[in-house]
C-alpha cells in the first residue's frame, strides 16, 4: 500500500489539515501504529493515545485538531477508515463458478453469476439468486430460497424451506431452520411437537458465526430486514425480530418473543419466551428481559430494571454491609433508650 493522504480524502471524503502529501503505506489502531501508518480518533476517550501515537495521519470528526499530527477531518471518522480498508484490504479469493465437487439437485434453480464451493449439497426445488456465493461445506435444504448477492461462509446448514433474503451475509457454522425446542410431557415422558414453520431472513441482514435460529412450529421465524446478529446468539422458535435490531453475542432469546425495531440487545442477555420489547430499547449486557419493554427504555439487571432504577439498587446493594453495621448501631441505641425510659419510668413510680 503507498497513497497520499490527497487521494485518500478523495475515497473517504473530508479535509486534510496538514501536509496532504504525505505518503500512507499501512493502516492500524490508534496505539499499534507506526510511522507511514493511517489511523482514526472516532472516540474522545483516546484523545490522549491520539496525541501519544506515531501513526502519520489520523482520521478525525469535524473541527478536531491534535496539535502537532496531520489530520483529515471526515463526518464519521469510522466510516471513512472503513473505505480506506476496503480499499486496500487483501481479500481472500471467492469461489467462482459451480465447484465440480459441489452436489446440485437437478430440480434447484441456480441463477447467474452463482458460485459454489467444494462439497456444497444443494437439494431438490431450492432456488438461489444471481451473484449468490455459496462457499465450502455448506447445506442447502429442500425448497430453501436464497435471494441476490447474498455471501454464505463455509459449513452453513439451511434447512429446508427457510428463506434468505439478498445481500444477507452468513458466517461459518451457522444454523438456520433447526427444529424448534417444543415438546409435552405425557407419563413423565418429553415428547416431540412437530415444527411445521420456517425462518425467514429478510434482506441486509448479517448473522455471525455459530449462530442457531429455530424454525417456527407454524408460521415463521423472522429476522428483519438490516438486522445485524453477532456470534453464538440462540433464537428460539417463533422469534420475531424486526428491523435494524442489534444482537450481541451470547445473547438467547426464547419463543414468540418480538423484538422492535433499532432495538440493542447486549452480550448475554436472556429474553423470556411471549414477550415483547419495544422499538429502540437498549437491554444492557447479562441482563433479563422477563416482561414487556415500552419503547425507548434502557434497561439492565435481572429481572430487568429501568437502568436508572436498576444501577441506584446495585448501588444499595454494594453498600448493605455499611447498612447492616449502621441497622445494628441503631438496634444497640434504642435498647439503651428503652432501659432508661424504663428505669425512668420506675423511679417516678416509686415516688
Amino acid at each position: 500500500m503507498r497513497i497520499t493522504l490527497a487521494e485518500i480524502v478523495k475515497i473517504a471524503g473530508g479535509e486534510v489539515v496538514g501536509d496532504a502529501g504525505i505518503l500512507i503505506t499501512g493502516i492500524s489502531g490508534i496505539k499499534e501504529a507506526r510511522p507511514g501508518d493511517l489511523t482514526f480518533l472516532a472516540n474522545p476517550k483516546y484523545a490522549t493515545a491520539a496525541k501519544k501515537t506515531e501513526a502519520s495521519a489520523i482520521l478525525v470528526g469535524r473541527g478536531v485538531l491534535i496539535e502537532g499530527k496531520t489530520v483529515i477531518q471526515t463526518d464519521n471518522p469510522s466510516l471513512a477508515f472503513s473505505k480506506v480498508i476496503d480499499l486496500v484490504k487483501d481479500a481472500a479469493p471467492k469461489p467462482f463458478g459451480i465447484h465440480p465437487m459441489a452436489v446440485v439437485a437437478p430440480s434447484a434453480v441456480i441463477g447467474d453469476g452463482v458460485a459454489l464451493g467444494p462439497h456444497v449439497v444443494i437439494e431438490e426445488n431450492v432456488k438461489i439468486g444471481k451473484n449468490t456465493v455459496i462457499c465450502a461445506g455448506t447445506y442447502i435444504g429442500y425448497k430453501a430460497s436464497i435471494g441476490e448477492n447474498t455471501f454464505i461462509y463455509p459449513n452453513v446448514t439451511i434447512r429446508e424451506e427457510v428463506v434468505i433474503g439478498s445481500n444477507v451475509i452468513i458466517h461459518s457454522s451457522t444454523v438456520v431452520g433447526s427444529d424448534g425446542f417444543g415438546y409435552i410431557q405425557i407419563n413423565d415422558e418429553h415428547m416431540k411437537v412437530p415444527q411445521l414453520g420456517n425462518v425467514v431472513v429478510e434482506d441486509n441482514v448479517e448473522i455471525g458465526a455459530c449462530v442457531t435460529i429455530d424454525r417456527a412450529r407454524f408460521d415463521h421465524t423472522r429476522i428483519g430486514k438490516g438486522t445485524k446478529i453477532d456470534n453464538l446468539v440462540q433464537i428460539a422458535h417463533n422469534v420475531q425480530v424486526s428491523e435494524n435490531a442489534l444482537i450481541i453475542a451470547l445473547a438467547g432469546i426464547a419463543g414468540s418473543a418480538s423484538i422492535g425495531k433499532n432495538a440493542i440487545i447486549a452480550g448475554q442477555v436472556g429474553v423470556a419466551g411471549h414477550v415483547t420489547v419495544g422499538d429502540r430499547v437498549v437491554v444492557a449486557a447479562q441482563s433479563g428481559i422477563t416482561k414487556d419493554v415500552d419503547p425507548g427504555a434502557m434497561m439492565f439487571g435481572t429481572p430487568a430494571e429501568e437502568y436508572t432504577i436498576a444501577t441506584r439498587m446495585m448501588s444499595h446493594m454494594k453498600r448493605l454491609p455499611r447498612y447492616a453495621e449502621e441497622i445494628k448501631a441503631l438496634r444497640g441505641e434504642i435498647e439503651e433508650l428503652k432501659k432508661k425510659l424504663g428505669k425512668s419510668d420506675e423511679a417516678k413510680n416509686n415516688s
